[in-house]
């Protein structure tokens, strides 16, 4: 074999360590790329397995969160919206099963306040759109008072329900917890609320009624007396269509040594009422302390003027 040949042969040899070197090369940039695209892969899946546990705690935490939703939140948003008058004491449960003890004080920083024996129980629940919510007190109601709340355009309408036509009776000396005047009269004797239903609903930027309800106090008495008894009264409250959040009502006398009488209105936000308050001659002497504090005194009468 000449030295052209044997030249040749060593050129064959070369290219073909070349071109299989070149193949190798090719096949492990391929598993490499293969391996890469894999991972890549895996990383978007466990991204995504992530982004969807998240979501899955944030919702259930939302939904334990509603569902569990602690009865000390409704007690602050009562307190609030009735600037501490009317209060949920130690309230227990949740916001939609729970129990408090009612309290009427004078408002923030007030030192007066007055609490109902045993406990308000509560529960609510959803109906269709609306929230339906059941109220009873031992001390109190006749059995369960029902109040469907409804939403609307304008915000929530309240539809008050009673089982009986006699809501319940409440101690009048519950009221000397909202302070001045009630804590100076000292109200006694019992407050019946009657109702057949009615309905409070958002109105022109205004609350409205329709239905009624009747307030009666039987066997009033007041320490300002030296009388045991000054009388039992009814206050009768009537929606007002025509009035913008319009509410009628009328202070009567059923019977009582103390004779109150007068109407007024509740519209647009403003309380109007003229009334008085009378006694007989025998009886003013052990009456005009309180005739003293109800108005404006014009011989055995009070004029009650407000607004």
């Amino acid at each position: 074999m000449n030295r052209f040949s044997a030249s040749r042969l060593g050129l064959t040899a070369l290219r073909r360590k070349g071109l299989n070197r070149a193949a190798h090369s090719m096949a492990g940039a391929s598993r490499f790329a293969d391996s890469t695209h894999a991972e890549l892969a895996w990383g978007r899946a466990r991204a995504g397995s992530t982004r969807w546990s998240v979501a899955g705690a944030v919702t259930g935490a939302l939904i334990a969160l509603v569902c569990f939703a602690p009865a000390a939140w409704l007690a602050s948003a009562v307190s609030a919206a009735t600037q501490q008058r009317f209060m949920l004491a130690d309230a227990r449960g949740t916001v939609w099963s729970g129990s408090a003890v009612t309290v009427l004080t004078g408002g923030a920083g007030s030192h007066d306040a007055s609490a109902l024996p045993g406990r308000l129980v509560w529960s609510m629940r959803p109906q269709g759109l609306a929230l339906q919510l059941r109220l009873s007190q031992a001390c109190c109601t006749n059995g369960d008072v029902t109040i469907v709340l409804k939403p609307s355009l304008a915000g929530f309408s309240a539809v008050v329900q009673p089982q009986t036509a006699t809501v319940g009776q409440w101690p009048a000396a519950w009221l000397s917890g909202l302070g001045t005047p009630w804590n100076t009269i000292q109200l006694g004797g019992v407050m019946r609320v009657m109702s057949s239903g009615m309905t409070i609903e958002p109105a022109q930027g205004h609350w409205r009624m329709s239905g009624g309800l009747d307030l009666e106090l039987m066997g009033g008495s007041s320490r300002l007396s030296t009388l045991d008894t000054l009388g039992s009264y009814r206050l009768s409250l009537r929606g007002a269509p025509e009035a913008a959040g319009g509410v009628q009502f009328t202070l009567s006398t059923s019977e009582g040594t103390l004779q109150l009488s007068g109407s007024g209105a509740w519209a647009s936000g403003k309380l109007h009422f003229q009334g008085e308050a009378r006694s007989s001659d025998a009886d003013e002497a052990a009456l005009t302390n309180l005739l003293n504090i109800l108005g404006r005194r014009e011989g055995a009468r009070s004029v009650i003027s407000i607004g």
